[in-house]
C-alpha cells in the first residue's frame, strides 16, 4: 500500500483534467497513478500498459487499457478515444544483456516512443507530454572506465552519444529523449519535458533493492568491493513520480500562456531534468542501509574489504569459469565498476524551474521499499546461514 502525499505541498500549478500514464501498472508508473489520484482530485486517469495485470487501483475516476505503443493504429485509436490532456509515458523494458533484448529495448524505448509522440501530436487533445528518461543517458564508457564515474553533473553535460554509451539501455534512453525534447512545440500547443531520475527504488521494486537484499540473504553482505568512497545517488520512486507531475503541471501552465514563450531561466518546455533524492550516499550504505532495514544486519557490522583491482581480477576469472560452464557468474567486472564508480547530479534545475523537493527521505523510502519487498517475497527468503552468520558475528574483519 502506497503511503499517503504530504499535506504541505504546494497546490499544483495548473489542474490536470485528464491524463494517459503509460506504463501505469508498473514500477514507477503505479506510483504517478497513486499521486495523481492524490493531488488532482476531478481528473479521469487512464492507464496503457501492455498487460494490465498488476498494481491495479480500484477508483472511480480511473480505467485501464490493455496496448502496445508500438502499434500506431492502436496507439491512434487509444488516444483519439480518450483525449487527454496530459501523456506521462514511463513504459521501458527492464535491462538485459542479450540481443533480443537489445532489440526489445530499442523497439519500446525508441520506436515506441516516437510513435506514442506522433499519435499524440495528431490526437490535439494532448498539451503536455512528459518522458521518463534516465541519469544515465550522460555516462560515457570513458567516465566508467578511466575517470570514476560523474560527480556533481547537471544539465549542461552533454548526452553521451551512442558509440559512446555505458550501456545500451542508456542508448535507447538517450535516442527517445532526444526525440521527445524535438516534438516540442512541433505542433499547435503540444509542449514536452524529460525527467532523468537516478537510481530508483520502492514500493514495486523489482529490479535493484530485490537483488540487493537477495545477495545479503546469500552471506554476501560481509564483503565489499572497494572503499566506500564512491557518492551515489538514488531516488526514491514517489519522489520521481512527484516530478513527473510537476512537469505536466507546468507544461499545462505554459499551454495557458498562449503564444508567450517562458524566460529561459524559467522554461520546462523543451527541457530535461535530473531527479534525485536530494542526499547522494556512499553506495555502499545504501546497501547497508536496506540490509539494516530488512533486519539482516546492522549498517555498522565490520566486513572484509575486497580491493577494487582484486575485484575486477576475480569477477574475470569467475566469468570465464562459468561461461564455461554455462552460467553466470555472481560477480562480473560490470557490478564491481556499477559498486566503485561515483554517480550524483545537480538537480538544482529541477528545483528551481519546477519546484521540486525530495518529499520522502533516504531512510523513510528505503524503509517502505523494504517491508513491500518482504510482504511480496520478492527479497529472497533468510538462509539459516545468513541469520547465524549475523547473529554468531562470524564472517566479519575488524577494519
Amino acid at each position: 500500500m502506497l503511503q499517503p502525499l504530504p499535506d504541505d505541498l504546494p497546490k499544483p500549478l495548473q489542474p490536470i483534467k485528464s491524463a494517459l500514464v503509460v506504463g501505469g501498472c508498473g514500477f514507477l508508473g503505479h506510483h504517478i497513478v497513486h499521486q495523481l489520484l492524490q493531488r488532482h482530485h476531478d481528473a479521469q486517469i487512464h492507464v496503457l500498459d501492455l498487460r494490465c495485470e498488476k498494481n491495479i487501483i480500484s477508483d472511480a475516476r480511473l480505467s485501464y487499457h490493455d496496448g502496445d505503443i508500438t502499434d500506431p493504429a492502436a496507439m491512434a485509436a487509444l488516444l483519439n478515444d480518450i483525449k487527454p490532456q496530459a501523456v506521462i509515458h514511463t513504459a521501458s523494458p527492464h535491462f538485459g544483456v542479450t540481443k533480443a533484448m537489445e532489440e526489445l529495448m530499442y523497439k519500446v524505448n525508441v520506436s515506441g516512443t516516437k510513435n506514442l509522440l506522433e499519435k499524440s501530436k495528431e490526437c490535439g487533445s494532448v498539451k503536455a507530454f512528459v518522458y521518463t528518461s534516465s541519469a544515465s543517458v550522460v555516462m560515457k564508457k570513458v567516465m566508467v572506465m578511466r575517470e570514476g564515474g560523474l560527480r556533481n553533473v547537471d544539465e549542461d553535460w552533454a548526452v553521451a552519444a551512442e558509440n559512446e554509451q555505458w550501456e545500451y539501455y542508456g542508448t535507447t534512453k538517450a535516442l527517445a529523449e532526444q526525440a521527445v525534447l524535438e516534438a516540442n512545440r512541433t505542433a499547435t500547443q503540444f509542449f514536452t519535458a524529460a525527467i532523468r531520475p537516478a537510481l530508483i527504488y520502492g514500493e514495486g521494486d523489482i529490479q535493484a533493492l530485490p537483488l540487493i537484499l537477495q545477495a545479503a540473504r546469500r552471506g554476501q553482505w560481509r564483503f565489499q568491493i572497494g572503499d566506500n568512497s564512491n557518492l551515489f545517488d538514488v531516488t526514491y520512486a514517489g519522489n520521481a513520480a512527484y516530478a513527473h507531475l510537476l512537469a505536466a503541471e507546468a507544461l499545462l501552465y505554459t499551454h495557458t500562456l498562449g503564444s508567450t514563450v517562458p524566460l529561459d531561466l524559467e522554461r520546462v518546455d523543451g527541457e530535461a531534468f535530473f531527479v534525485t533524492n536530494d542526499a547522494p550516499v556512499y553506495f555502499w550504505d545504501f546497501c547497508r542501509q536496506a540490509w539494516k532495514a530488512a533486519g539482516i544486519a546492522e549498517s555498522t557490522d565490520k566486513v572484509w574489504v575486497l580491493g577494487q583491482s582484486f575485484s575486477m581480477g576475480l569477477g574475470a576469472f569467475l566469468e570465464g569459469v562459468m561461461w564455461v560452464l554455462g552460467k553466470q557468474a555472481n560477480l562480473t567486472k560490470e557490478k564491481v565498476r556499477f559498486s566503485t564508480i561515483s554517480r550524483y547530479y545537480n538537480i538544482s534545475k529541477a528545483k528551481k524551474r519546477l519546484g521540486y523537493r525530495s518529499i520522502v527521505g533516504f531512510e523513510e523510502g528505503i524503509r517502505r521499499a523494504v517491508v513491500e519487498i518482504d510482504e511480496r517475497g520478492a527479497g529472497g527468503k533468510v538462509t539459516a546461514n545468513a541469520v547465524n552468520g549475523h547473529a554468531n558475528g562470524t564472517g566479519k574483519k575488524a577494519q
